[in-house]
């Protein structure tokens, strides 16, 4: 199982980014696919998490901000942020549970400041 996250960066406050996980190793379209985050001084917390049918579960905070979606030929999700603020601030983690283990991305750096 491979997981790459891309698309990170350095934005200001109230702009966007659109990440994109891309994945290899196991039947894509069987599997939930989850955005984590981590932050200094913070726990790890679920940004969202995109379902087999599409269906998608967000973090209390995304409020409408952030959408997430699923490409089942390029097994490929993606998660649009917009209205970006600095707390928002953190290491962007691409996760996915598969036969009892966990398995992630390195992850990719989101960086919301002026």
């Amino acid at each position: 199982v491979k997981l790459v996250e891309s698309g990170g960066g350095l934005v200001q406050p109230g702009g966007s980014l659109k990440l994109s996980c891309a994945t290899s190793g196991f039947i894509f379209s069987l599997f939930p696919v989850a955005f984590y985050r981590l932050a200094p001084g913070k726990q790890r917390e679920l940004v969202a998490q995109i379902f087999r049918d599409g269906s998608v579960r967000y973090g209390d905070f995304v409020k409408g901000r952030f959408t997430m979606t699923r490409d089942n030929a390029e097994s490929t999700v993606t998660l649009q942020m917009n209205k970006l603020e600095p707390e928002d601030t953190a290491l962007y983690l691409c996760y996915v549970f598969i036969r009892a283990t966990d398995h992630w991305g390195r992850g990719t750096r989101v960086t919301v400041s002026s």
